[in-house]
């Protein structure tokens, strides 16, 4: 007999019908998730290194980098890092509760990965953790210092980001358990910037573990990319030459970042498609393959450098070649900016806690406002009192809060 097979993928409270095969007969109906759950085998791969950095040795029973298997952006099957720690004290009867630290922008070259280049100052923030209790997982990210050194990092790729996430997480209680270390099932992510829009993203993704989510906090998340890139564009006009440098070299910096990042799904795109020559060589720079890559601040410094020279020479900044006019409307970039990078688009009904800084540059409050408002149009709850704000700038927002952030890990998922 002739089957029609008819795939329903569930997508919140909506059905995806999808046709496959062919002629009458019956129909058999099958159900599929939109979000898959991890079931990859044998997670861990090899055996973890001892990461001695950052004194995260000296206050972890175990401080190591692990290699595991995740679901890539590509849907394949691809190889990521991430750092695991343990406390030194006890566990609880239950086992250990895990959190996730989702880190900032460092790049898109392996040598940008945390587990390479250090935790930057995050020390501070999962040192904090591990004395309260908690496991602490910190992802590199998909790309970042992962083993064939070959694969570009998605740069705020949301689902690439949460899948980097769920996937450490379900590795990390592998490699906890095979050591004879005891997890209770819970979890919860926190992260800043990149990592701040990471962990939203891990929200909307968090059935992919098959875990007892316990919720999120995001601290300045990145978020509708392109009203950010614009709105800098504007805040420049007219301004002072060395004004103008300051807020458009960090803009060129994130756009070559995406543009590397992109490449991960679309090897033809090009850096000069997107900037002006010589600019493309600068960013060119970023790329995972380039022997010159260079990492965020690296990368941003080339950037000015570049300006400030072309001020010398021309008394002016005008007419220096940036990024060509309409970049935004490449397919492939369109895309990225209004869907593939936005997160909180689907109803996340686990906890969202929110910091945001009215002095933020960088991710700037009207922008968190728009995430947070069209958040609540598809369902998600977030009270006024877990959207934070206050006088803080994108540095501050975080190192500022660093105690409210434990706090709110403890109330959230406190560790019995």
């Amino acid at each position: 007999m002739n089957m029609k097979l008819l795939t329903i993928a569930m997508l919140g409270s909506s059905l995806l019908l999808t046709a496959c095969g062919g002629s009458d007969g019956d129909t058999i109906y099958t159900f599929k998730p939109e979000v898959p759950e991890n079931n990859i085998k044998d997670p861990v791969v090899g055996i973890p290194v001892n990461y001695t950095l950052d004194g995260m040795a000296a206050v972890s029973a175990d401080s190591v980098v692990m290699t595991y298997k995740m679901l890539g952006v590509n849907d394949k099957e691809v190889q990521a890092t991430a750092l695991v720690f343990t406390p030194q004290s006890p566990a609880p009867a239950n086992g250990w509760p895990i959190v996730v630290w989702a880190h900032g922008t460092t790049g898109v070259a392996d040598q940008c990965a945390p587990s390479k280049q250090g935790l930057k100052g995050n020390e501070y923030l999962l040192k904090a953790l591990l004395a309260s209790g908690y496991v602490v997982v910190a992802p590199d990210y998909e790309g970042l210092g992962e083993p064939s050194g070959q694969e570009a990092h998605p740069f705020l790729n949301v689902r690439s980001e949460a899948y980097s996430i769920t996937d450490a997480v379900v590795a990390a209680r592998a490699y906890l358990t095979g050591l004879g270390k005891k997890t209770n099932g819970q979890w919860l992510a926190v992260g800043h910037s990149q990592g701040g829009q990471a962990v939203l993203g891990a929200a909307q993704y968090q059935s992919r573990a098959k875990l007892d989510y316990k919720g999120t906090i995001a601290v300045a998340p990145a978020s509708n990319l392109g009203l950010i890139l614009a709105g800098g564009e504007q805040a420049a006009i007219g301004k002072p030459d060395q004004v103008q440098i300051d807020l458009l070299a960090p803009l060129d910096t994130f756009t070559a970042l995406i543009t590397a990042g992109l490449k991960n799904q679309n090897p033809s795109l090009r850096f000069s498609d997107v900037f002006n020559t010589p600019t493309d060589l600068i960013a060119a720079s970023a790329e995972t393959s380039a022997e010159n890559s260079a990492c965020y601040d690296v990368l941003e410094d080339r950037f000015k450098q570049a300006m400030k020279t072309y001020v010398v020479k021309n008394q002016t900044l005008q007419g220096y070649p940036r990024t060509k006019t309409n970049f935004m409307a490449i397919p492939s970039i369109s895309t990225f900016l209004t869907t593939d990078s936005q997160p909180l688009q689907k109803k996340v009904t686990t906890p969202v806690i929110i910091y945001q800084g009215v002095a933020d540059a960088t991710v700037p409050k009207q922008v968190t406002d728009l995430l947070v408002a069209s958040a609540k149009t598809v369902g998600t709850s977030i009270p006024d009192a877990n959207y934070r704000v206050g006088a803080w700038d994108h540095t501050t927002v975080y190192t500022t809060n660093l105690a409210k952030i434990v706090q709110d890990v403890n109330i959230l998922m406190p560790v019995k």
